[in-house]
């Protein structure tokens, strides 16, 4: 900006300042001048004053109050100088006589834009600094984590506000003690990196698990209460180079503690969850295994015996189906909590899955230590269970197989209670029993049926033989009764009784049905009787399959034969065995 009452001076300082390049803005009085800088910013002002600064007395004390950085040039006669710097007080005012010289203004116009140069961008820096710190505290005392520093000798010479709310000490009372106050003796031995962090250059840091003391009042004595909090601390060695040897030499510790309470929970209730059971909280098959395999070690050592015992509910499936799965649950965990009752200190009940639990028993001498403690959890079982309104009764059985008589390897053990348990299971349940050769021999069959049985329909090993039906009065044959036959590769013809069951519990049942049923429609539709009705015998499971509609209409669709030609025969023993 250009300033003088002359306007002859004006256009004169005007044409010399443009000629160098730069553009300005002209007034030609203090109050114009006033009003022009309050509106914009400018970088040098230059002031022709040749009767001395009094007529700019208001634009110099405005520019000394509200634009300190702001540099003028005042061109005024030497004697007003001294009244010049006077006003101003600033290093910011160049002064030159006039008439000037313009070399020597030209060199002054660029020494004054210079130093406003040099002066904003230190004043920027300046700011960024205040900035920059400003955050660093803000980050520092609002970290989620304890930050620390202290010096050669551990000793505290700050930490942030966070250990206020962690540790409940206030961090005032913290400066100037030994870090190791908010540790045990123990920790401070194992971890003593935390306040005298020494390592090489290399390797900077140290991190570490351990644990803080957090205070939380005191006792009736008097004497302070602490509780053991988990953290992650990691440290790091505070150097400064020594000017005569330019060695590193330790000056502190620099360290950073993060609470890890929240992730030592999760961590635990995950461990929990890989092995146990999260409806009944008991150890599940891992761990069951797991207890298993160091019960058998130590009967090793000590000629001990071991019982594995498998359980499981006679009832709950008809309890579950009818009543819900939520009763379900609760029925579970009522069972869980009464075969507990029954077991010593140190057996351990696992939920095998579904309704089915086993049990560890080991330090024992005999069949009968497992017998009685079998009979307990039958005379619990044998109590209702009142569960919302409902008095429920569920009966268990129990098969045990015995270490080392019934076998000496784990899986060996767990399985051959399971075969003792089916076997309770086919021979009217509500039992216990243990572990024969016998029961092994009938479970293989069981298993080999099960496995021959997935491929009869596919292999044509099936056919039907028909029972005629007579009407007594007329002794005339009315209708015919279907009977599935089994023609098994190796074993002969086996008849229903051989194999229905196994085909009931392991669902196919189903198949077999369906077959059945489409060889009958078949057979119909070849015979071509329209008044010739076949009885066909079902299972409840069957029929109560969500698909047993759409097959029986399929298959009478299909052979184009009439509905009234087939006569459902629901079975009664195994609908009557789960009463």
């Amino acid at each position: 900006m250009l300033i003088s009452e002359s306007q002859h001076a004006l256009n004169g300082l005007n044409g010399f300042v443009n000629s160098q390049g730069y553009s300005c803005i002209i007034a030609d009085s203090c109050t114009a001048a006033i009003e022009t800088i309050k509106r914009s910013n400018f970088d040098l002002v230059i002031l022709m004053a040749n009767s001395g600064p009094q007529p700019w007395r208001d634009l110099l004390y405005f520019i000394k109050e509200r634009r300190e950085q702001l540099p003028v040039i005042a061109l005024s006669d030497s004697r007003h100088f001294a009244e010049f710097s006077s006003l101003l007080h600033t290093p910011s005012i160049y002064l030159l006589t006039t008439p000037y010289n313009p070399l020597e203004l030209d060199k002054t116009i660029k020494d004054a834009l210079e130093q406003r140069r040099i002066s904003f961008e230190f004043n920027t820096l300046q700011e960024r600094i205040k900035q920059s710190e400003k955050m660093h505290r803000f980050l520092v005392n609002h970290s989620p984590d304890i930050i620390y520093i202290l010096n050669e000798r551990g000793e505290i010479n700050f930490i942030n506000d966070r250990v206020e709310s962690l540790l409940n000490v206030s961090k005032d009372e913290l400066i100037g003690k030994h870090f190791s106050t908010l540790m045990s003796d123990e920790e401070c031995k194992q971890h003593p990196f935390v306040f005298n962090e020494r390592r090489a250059v290399k390797r900077l840091e140290q991190r570490a698990e351990l644990h803080l003391r957090k205070r939380l009042g005191q006792d009736v004595n008097g004497a302070l209460t602490t509780l053991s909090m988990p953290f992650e601390i990691s440290a790091m060695g505070i150097y400064e180079i020594e000017r005569r040897s330019s060695k590193p030499q330790f000056r502190g510790t620099y360290g950073i503690a993060r609470d890890i309470t929240d992730r030592k929970q999760a961590e635990s209730l995950m461990r929990f969850q890989a092995y146990h059971d999260l409806l009944t909280g008991l150890p599940n098959r891992t761990l069951f295994r797991d207890r298993l395999s160091l019960a058998i070690s130590h009967s090793k050592r000590n000629g001990s015996k071991v019982a594995v015992m498998f359980v499981d509910l006679d009832r709950f499936k008809l309890i579950n189906d009818s009543l819900g799965h939520s009763i379900g649950d609760q029925l579970i965990q009522a069972v869980a909590r009464r075969i507990s009752e029954s077991l010593r200190e140190g057996d351990t009940l696992s939920r095998f899955g579904g309704d089915e639990f086993t049990l560890l028993l080991p330090n024992i001498h005999s069949q009968e230590d497992a017998s009685i403690i079998a009979r307990k959890i039958l005379n619990e079982l044998k109590q209702p269970f009142f569960i919302e309104q409902h008095e429920l009764y569920a009966s268990g059985s129990i098969g045990i197989a015995m270490y080392p008589d019934h076998g000496e390897q784990l899986d060996q053990l767990i399985q051959n209670a399971d075969i003792a348990m089916y076997y309770i299971k086919a021979n009217g349940k509500n039992s216990f029993r243990f572990f024969s050769e016998k029961m092994n021999l009938a479970y293989v069959e069981r298993l080999n049926t099960e496995q021959d049985l997935r491929q009869c329909i596919e292999g044509e090993q099936l056919f039907l033989e028909y029972q005629p039906i007579f009407n007594m009065q007329t002794s005339a044959v009315y209708a015919l009764e279907a009977y599935i036959r089994w023609n098994h590769p190796t074993r002969g013809v086996l008849i229903p009784g051989d194999f229905l069951n196994v085909a009931e519990e392991t669902g196919i049942i189903i198949e077999l049905g369906a077959w059945v049923i489409n060889r009958v429609c078949a057979d119909l539709e070849e015979w071509a009787n329209p008044i010739l009705t076949i009885a066909v015998n079902f299972s409840p499971r069957q029929v109560e399959d969500p698909d047993f509609e759409n097959m029986l209409m399929s298959a009478v669709k299909a052979h184009n034969v009439s509905p009234h030609q087939i006569e459902l025969e629901i079975t009664e023993d195994l609908l009557v065995g789960d009463i």
